[in-house]
């Protein structure tokens, strides 16, 4: 049975011959061992050098996230033989290629005291002795920490700002006459009717143009103006009933 420094790899071996890549266990990022050809290959098929292409070398490899989309990469591209009906010879060989690439890739990953993950060089804080989960870098910790605050700052900054000065009341958007969207301003985009509000004689209310009625009151906002006296004043128009005038003040 194979046992592995860590238990995060993955057998990539063939028929062909034997390769296996070992992950870290907090990036995922692996290291591929190189690639070992088969003897007992070799002499049932008669087929010498197909190591080429294959990664003889180890090497670095990316995150398990990608693992599946590279396995056309591997060595298993050359033959995509099963382990089923291996014969004794192979599964020996199988078993040394093993232990080699077990200790060929230990050289690459430091197992951390203090969670017991096998880590590679980038998750390793060679300063503490210890995974970076467990101990992080320092200048790393600290320059993460600022960008927190900076974000919560900025965050902070932008509920308590004021980003909107204008006046909310009410405005018709849609025109009594063409029934369009007539837009923010006094007159229809569309036609040029007028979109002010209406001003309920009674009770001063504003009421949407197409209104009949007063939606404060309930008074009827199509009943013709009240009669008007002229001052003989200033000829100002007053309604009827006004002691004063509205413009210079004069007794009517």
């Amino acid at each position: 049975m194979l046992t592995s420094f860590t238990r995060n790899y993955q057998d990539n071996s063939t028929d062909a011959g034997f390769q296996f890549t070992f992950y870290c266990d907090i990036c995922n990022d692996g290291y591929k061992s190189s690639f070992i050809e088969s003897e007992t290959y070799k002499k049932k098929k008669g087929l010498r050098g197909l190591s080429q292409g294959v990664g003889i070398l180890g090497s670095l490899v990316g995150g398990r996230a990608s693992q599946f989309g590279y396995a056309a990469q591997r060595s298993g591209d050359i033959l995509s033989q099963t382990f089923e009906g291996k014969s004794p010879e192979w599964q020996k060989e199988h078993e040394q290629a093993f232990e080699r690439a077990k200790n060929e890739a230990m050289q690459h990953f430091h197992r951390c005291p203090g969670c017991n993950k096998y880590v590679c060089d980038h998750c390793h804080n060679e300063d503490e002795g210890l995974c970076t989960s467990c101990a992080p870098r320092q200048e790393i910790f600290v320059a993460k920490a600022r960008a927190e605050a900076m974000k919560r700052n900025i965050q902070q900054a932008g509920a308590a700002a004021t980003v909107w000065q204008g006046q909310i009341e009410s405005k018709t958007t849609i025109c009594p006459v063409c029934g369009k969207p007539a837009g923010t301003g006094k007159f229809c985009n569309n036609c040029g009717a007028s979109m002010e509000m209406k001003t309920c004689p009674k009770c001063g209310a504003k009421n949407a143009q197409s209104l009949r009625f007063c939606n404060n009151c309930g008074s009827s906002l199509t009943a013709p103006a009240p009669a008007t006296g002229k001052c003989a004043a200033c000829g100002m128009q007053n309604i009827l009933g006004t002691k004063f005038c509205g413009g210079c003040g004069t007794k009517l």
